[in-house]
């Protein structure tokens, strides 16, 4: 099947899948090629029970390479911010630090865009460059300015781009911070997950303008958000629901875990909640909306397994076990950690529990806040 075929065989599949609902990007989806944006070829991952999750290069003389370009997945194209798939032979055990995204989740994020013709729009995060073509496609190139962090990514980027013939604002820099001589913009998109939305973004961004963003914590539990622009310079939105995954933009990843606290001191009583109950998406979104900078681990101690909250740069921890059929927790620190997750879940189950993308996101200079509905 020729690359064409392919591209209006995955453009007939995110239609049919609801991703794809408007005939702009439909032409764009069938147009752009995506395999030209991977000739550096991806890595496909290899679980094994008991051991680490290793990734092993799929180049494109590999005869099933550019099928794979075509379907609805996403795929690793470096590892440990530095390793791509000509680097190697055989496997890779460090983790992935970029990839290009599902093409489903990349058009549906550009339907809810809500982008039309005539506006500028900055993404955050060019990656391969495919959806920054899909942009230029639409709305062409001087409306288009793309950023990323990873120079070596950018330039990547900017080889498939211009092999296409496309000639968008390509910058390498901090997306946090946005790119000021471009704005204002009608849109932003970023295509990286954050804890805490930048404001620069909004100052860059005309009242009226439309920011989406994946949302999350140091949990991992995230979601889309599309936030409007308003005349006094905060924005407001709400999520949208589908549990929308982004590796983390560099400047807000977790900091590393360090030499652990004393798990054998702090106060310890029984807890209303196991640890059980972050399990779930929903669930452990809302608790980490009460423990913000705090990450989870897994420890096997004393014959038992513990599960620790730990917010490093605070100082404070919490470590549950199960004993006999019930839930308990050791917490130290200036802050109780668990206490805080407990109660923040409990109001919001007495609420109804009501789904994610019912929430509703405000950001201003000061802070940004997410909330649900009340009963």
């Amino acid at each position: 099947m020729s690359d064409q075929e392919l591209r209006k065989r995955l453009a007939a599949q995110l239609t049919a899948g609801g991703q794809l609902r408007t005939r702009p990007w439909q032409e764009a989806v069938e147009a752009v090629p995506r395999h030209e944006f991977l000739r550096g070829g991806f890595f496909d991952r290899l679980d094994t029970p008991g051991q680490p999750t290793a990734w092993t290069p799929v180049m494109p003389d590999d005869s099933l390479w550019l099928e794979r370009c075509y379907e609805d997945e996403s795929l690793v194209t470096q590892i440990a911010g530095a390793i791509t798939p000509g680097d190697i032979r055989g496997e890779i055990l460090r983790s992935p630090t970029s990839s290009s995204t599902m093409p489903g989740l990349v058009v549906r994020m550009l339907e809810d865009l809500q982008v039309e013709a005539g506006q500028r729009v900055l993404e955050i995060g060019t990656g391969t460059g495919y959806s920054t073509a899909l942009l230029c496609h639409r709305l062409g190139d001087d409306l288009v300015t793309t950023i990323e962090v990873d120079a070596e990514v950018s330039a990547r980027a900017g080889a498939g781009l211009g092999a296409l013939g496309y000639a968008p604002h390509r910058i390498v820099g901090d997306g946090l911070a946005g790119h000021e001589d471009s704005a204002p913009y009608d849109r932003v998109i970023a295509t990286c997950g954050i804890v805490t939305l930048p404001q620069a973004w909004i100052e860059q961004t005309r009242p009226g303008g439309i920011i989406l963003a994946t949302l999350g914590g140091w949990m991992y539990s995230s979601e889309l958000a599309r936030l409007t622009v308003k005349e006094d310079g905060t924005a407001f939105g709400r999520l949208l629901g589908g549990q929308i995954s982004f590796m983390l933009a560099r400047p807000q990843t977790p900091p590393p875990l360090g030499v652990l606290p004393d798990l054998d001191q702090g106060d310890e009583h029984a807890a209303l909640l196991g640890a059980d109950v972050v399990n779930a998406w929903d669930t452990r979104f809302v608790a980490q909306l009460a423990a913000p900078r705090a990450q989870r681990i897994s420890l096997s101690r004393d014959g038992r397994t513990e599960h620790v909250l730990l917010d490093v740069e605070g100082g404070s921890w919490a470590a549950l076990y199960e004993d006999s059929g019930r839930w308990l927790v050791r917490q130290g620190g200036s802050d109780r950690l668990w206490d805080d997750v407990q109660d923040h879940l409990t109001r919001w189950r007495k609420d109804g529990a009501p789904t994610l993308d019912r929430f509703e996101v405000t950001v201003t200079p000061e802070r940004q806040t997410i909330t649900w509905p009340t009963a």
